[in-house]
């Protein structure tokens, strides 16, 4: 798969020669730069110090916009993933392309919608919530994502209440939570409990992206005695948009198109080799 790209987007600056004196105090004030404001009556006073100000102000949000991007792409831990638009749209047998591109618009942050990948292993439904995580970045949103297992494992292995509460907050604090791999592991009643805290505190706040292999209704596999299955799923789907990938692993077909690549160049090989060479 592709990494994240290393070379980020970089906000240019907005160099025009259209500004007031109230908008350059309101970037200063919202830059804390407080000497500049301290000395505001001698910009006022020498138009050419307003232009040179009204650059330096862009010139430094821009920078500090570079480096919240970097900040927020890194604490997302989305790792490396394919770019949706190198993504083989005619390999799954049912996934519904218009949804999902919907859903890179990111329009359902604005009513805290959730959004639940269903599909096997290998169709693309990681790929998916890891573009739709970088979308959000790039948008200004905070994002974290997790596999289910990791995240479950560390909550049920804090002992003390004040670590919980701390961690809890961790996972719900990002204004889009992505929780993969939902469904590959069977889970304590302790494992239930905590993700139905974890969603009940994003509940109608916070958008969760959840990728799973197993409908709503075989989650009582995953957590096979807990009592509080029923109430994680209403509320996981109250607000959800639900898309459904089926077919074969892609990851497979790329194993076996890698595999007959090679055993294709080692049969050219091995015929180059056995060919004799033509006398001088």
């Amino acid at each position: 798969m592709a990494a994240v790209p290393n070379t980020l987007p970089k906000t240019k600056p907005r160099i025009d020669a259209t500004f007031t004196l109230a908008e350059l105090r309101e970037q200063a004030k919202a830059l804390r730069l407080h000497g500049l404001l301290a000395h505001w009556g001698e910009i006022t006073a020498d138009p050419e110090a307003q232009r040179r100000v009204h650059q330096w102000l862009q010139w430094e949000l821009a920078e500090r916009a570079d480096r919240s991007l970097e900040r927020r792409l890194r604490d997302a831990h989305l790792g490396q993933f394919k770019p949706l638009a190198d993504f083989d749209w005619s390999w799954p047998k049912e996934i519904d392309r218009a949804a999902i591109e919907e859903l890179m618009g990111l329009q359902f942050l604005e009513d805290a919608t959730n959004v639940v990948l269903v599909g096997p292993n290998g169709v693309g439904k990681s790929m998916c919530a890891a573009n739709l995580g970088y979308q959000a970045v790039l948008a200004g949103h905070t994002v974290l994502f997790t596999t289910a297992g990791q995240m479950l494992s560390e909550l049920a292995a804090l002992d003390s209440d004040s670590a919980l509460r701390r961690r809890l907050q961790r996972y719900a604090a990002p204004d889009v939570l992505l929780v993969d791999e939902l469904g590959y592991l069977s889970y304590s009643d302790r494992h239930a409990d905590l993700l139905f805290e974890l969603v009940s505190r994003r509940y109608l706040s916070k958008s969760t992206v959840v990728t799973t292999n197993k409908k709503f209704a075989e989650w009582n596999q995953v957590f096979p005695s807990a009592a509080c299955v029923v109430s994680l799923v209403d509320r996981l789907m109250h607000r959800a948009e639900v898309v459904r990938i089926d077919g074969e692993s892609y990851r497979q077909k790329e194993a076996e198109e890698r595999a007959a690549q090679r055993a294709a160049a080692r049969t050219a090989a091995t015929r180059a080799r056995s060919t004799p060479k033509a006398r001088a």
